[in-house]
């Protein structure tokens, strides 16, 4: 069986466990909202009973618990032998689902082992709540950064020098909370403010992904015909909605057999997520875990499963497209007239005086070096946030401090660890000093769709068995 091909029933119980539990989107300002209070902000969270974990070879491990802005939070650090309290990288992990338990955040592999090897210590945090809480994400690791060494101390015994350098980088939520860390707003308005020298968000949320998880559901529910059936009865109706627009296999959709609705849903994703470009459309689309994870968030409201008090959900000016004719289509008219459209809440996520915004803004507007990574295929979090951080970045003349790599690969954050290692070694070089990294265009549309698109730092080692997949090979 092609794994790329089938992979989840249609039934509306196996959609609802999505990495991201609530649609929305767009962003939002206005006056602080103090008084306004939201279904998280009664949320508790507990660390879990075991936060231990083993130090790498010629490095010591550390871990503890300290005091967040929801309540306790765990802290986890490593500091190689040797340390002279030159740099320090915050790891900023990605989204944990909705659970009330608070695990220890240690990287993986080779972002971790990159890292020790360039004389870094890393310290994370596991937050002081889960779901989509990235004020929470900012702040516990922004005031961790701060005082690890006095919790290091407090809790073990041993003495380390604050440090000189303090850098961060994550993936996934964890990269959303890296890059809006050293956006200038956040900067300016967190409780604990940092001098980060430099970010490193790979795979990048960030607050318009909640703009895609609200259109794809909207786009099939009038794709499918079922237009004006309520939205919240979107998971019940799932499987009768996707059998209108893809071939069965038993009880599992074949997403490489759309009928001609089901083509257009999958050229409206491709713009609605970058445009064309590799590897999204043949690989990226019919991956049915990711396609079970944006399709899980169908039916919720715009609160962002409660992150938010109201509706941040936008679409009125959403143009809907599946072919590139000018002016629209006559077909394309009709659907765009015919879909529903909704409006944010005024003052939804608004400035606040106690800290960085519910969703803090990634708006392209720092002065340190920032180098992402991010693959074509995601269908998940798409590679249309890099094309916004580039916008937003030449909007604040800070596109000068801003490197992007395009990597040729299906999945969320399906990064190999030689990419990772470069990407992480190439960034330190330029944050100390060193030459300027390489990176990818990512607006012009041609250079985008080119298909060897990509093919510059991508590196289809056997890390995570992506050189088995059948993915077109560059030149």
């Amino acid at each position: 069986m092609n794994k790329n091909k089938l992979g989840f029933a249609i039934t509306a119980g196996l959609l609802t466990t999505s990495m991201l539990a609530a649609c929305g989107g767009g962003s939002s300002g206005g006056d602080d909202d103090s008084e306004v209070t939201r279904t998280h902000d009664s949320r508790e969270f507990a660390p879990a009973t075991d936060i231990s974990f083993s130090a790498s070879p010629s490095a010591s491990a550390y871990y503890g618990t300290y005091e967040g802005l929801q309540g306790p939070a765990v802290y986890a650090a490593e500091i190689p032998d040797g340390w002279n309290g030159h740099g320090l990288i915050m790891y900023t992990h990605g989204y944990r689902g909705t659970g009330e338990t608070l695990e220890v955040s240690v990287p993986d592999a080779a972002w971790r082992a990159t890292v020790l090897a360039a004389g870094y210590a890393w310290a994370a945090s596991s937050y002081s709540a889960n779901y989509y809480d990235v004020r929470a994400a900012i702040e516990d690791t922004n005031k961790l950064a701060l005082e690890v060494m006095d919790y290091i101390e407090t809790d073990f015994g041993n003495a380390y020098d604050d440090p000189q350098q303090i850098l961060i980088s994550g993936y996934s939520l964890g990269g959303h909370t890296a890059a809006a860390a050293v956006d200038r707003e956040n900067m300016e308005r967190t409780a604990y403010k940092v001098d980060y020298q430099g970010a490193a968000p790979f795979c990048q949320a960030e607050q318009n992904q909640f703009q895609w998880l609200g259109d794809y559901p909207r786009v099939i529910q009038e794709l499918s015909g079922y237009g004006d059936e309520p939205y919240e009865d979107f998971q019940q109706n799932l499987p009768s909605m996707l059998a209108n627009l893809f071939e069965l296999d038993g009880a599992n959709v074949d997403w490489d057999q759309p009928n001609e609705a089901g083509e257009r849903l999958k050229t409206i994703a491709m713009n609605l997520t970058g445009g064309e470009r590799p590897i999204f459309y043949d690989f990226g689309f019919p991956n049915p875990a990711l396609q079970g994870a944006v399709l899980g968030s169908g039916g919720s409201g715009g609160d962002v499963a409660g992150i938010l008090a109201r509706n941040i959900y936008d679409n009125t000016d959403r143009g809907y497209r599946w072919t590139d004719s000018d002016p629209m289509s006559v077909d394309e008219e009709n659907f765009n007239d015919q879909i529903e459209r909704i409006s944010a809440d005024a003052g939804v996520n608004p400035l606040r005086d106690d800290g960085v915004r519910w969703i803090p803004l990634v708006q392209g507007d720092f002065d340190v070096p920032v180098l992402t990574m991010h693959t074509l295929g995601d269908f998940y979090v798409p590679f249309r946030h890099q094309q916004l951080y580039r916008e937003g970045a030449i909007e604040n003349g800070s596109d000068d401090m801003l490197v992007q790599r395009a990597i040729r690969a299906p999945g969320h954050c399906d990064f190999t660890g030689t990419e990772i290692q470069t990407a992480l070694v190439d960034w330190l070089t330029w944050v100390n000093g060193g030459a300027k990294p390489d990176g990818d265009e990512v607006l012009d549309p041609a250079v985008v769709a080119d298909p060897e698109y990509g093919c510059d730092h991508t590196v289809n080692d056997t890390t995570q068995g992506r050189d088995s997949l059948g993915l077109p090979a560059c030149s």
